[in-house]
């Protein structure tokens, strides 16, 4: 099979991008990968640090791993939003296929040493295994948390300059960029700022990397086909994930308040997760 790297380029090539959907739970992974196989496109499952300790960092390379290997079928495992070298490189020892340094709060000196620190283990552990790690970067701060806000957290949605970019990479030698292009994380209920899609060409040419969209959740369909278009890869999507759960299992909860068989409660919390994730991939990979 080929590798992450390989889909990623191929993406590029095709005009089209790979689906990057966090879970929690057991439920939330099946309602993804049954919307991707569905398709038969590539996906790729996120876990940050937080849902991480929850989910356990080798369950879920186990997971990943045994639908991979069993059904021959390009789904792979992201470390999303890791924020120090030593919680990436847990990630990389467990197997992770690819991972994630956040350091986009630092200065631009801290970012770039710890983001290297992260590129040099991953490149050791490369040659060491024969396993391939993409490793990715944040440059320029679009807020954080996978939930819903009420305006644009201070601070967050300062684009990334293409210059800066290229300058990042070329320190770093990272493998993918997540720039500030107008996403933010989590939903707005003031709405979100448009995709500057002029820009994230500019980065992709001026860097010369794939580039990762991230706080994909809420934005408009043209902005998605706008970015893909203008050179992004891969879109993160979490909240829409979550949101449809939560009102799921809640109606659930409501409609059956004497069922106590989990499997029965949580059916349809993994229905929302498909219908979601079906969505969002036949809009990424131009599907009808």
């Amino acid at each position: 099979m080929k590798t992450l790297r390989e889909y990623v380029k191929e993406a590029e090539e095709k005009g089209v991008a790979i689906g990057h959907f966090n879970i929690s739970n057991l439920e939330g992974f099946h309602g993804i990968y049954k919307a991707a196989k569905s398709l038969n496109v590539p996906v790729i499952i996120g876990l940050s640090e937080g849902e991480e300790e929850f989910v356990g960092k080798n369950e879920a390379v186990g997971m990943i791993r045994e639908i991979r290997e069993k059904e021959n079928y390009p789904i792979f495992l992201n470390a999303d939003h890791h924020y120090s070298f030593e919680s990436v490189k847990g990630a990389i020892d467990a197997g992770f296929d690819a991972v994630i340094i956040d350091l986009a709060k630092l200065s631009l000196e801290e970012n770039v040493k710890i983001t290297k620190q992260c590129v040099d283990y991953a490149h050791e552990v490369m040659k060491n295994t024969g396993k391939d790690i993409l490793v990715e970067a944040e440059l320029g701060y679009i807020g954080s948390g996978s939930n819903i806000k009420e305006t644009i957290p201070e601070g967050a949605g300062i684009k990334t300059k293409p210059e800066d970019a290229k300058k990042f990479v070329e320190m770093t030698g990272i493998d993918m960029l997540a720039p500030s292009v107008g996403s933010i994380h989590g939903l707005i209920k003031s709405g979100k700022p448009h995709i500057d899609e002029v820009l994230v060409a500019e980065i992709r040419n001026s860097a010369n990397v794939p580039l990762v969209l991230h706080g994909g959740s809420g934005l408009r369909d043209v902005d998605f086909t706008n970015a893909i278009k203008a050179g992004i890869s891969i879109i993160h999507i979490n909240t829409e994930i979550r949101l449809a759960y939560d009102l799921a299992l809640k109606e659930s909860l409501r409609q059956h308040p004497e069922e106590v068989v989990p499997y029965k409660i949580l059916q349809p919390a993994v229905d929302a997760v498909e219908k979601v994730v079906l969505d969002r991939l036949k809009l990424f990979n131009n599907l009808k």
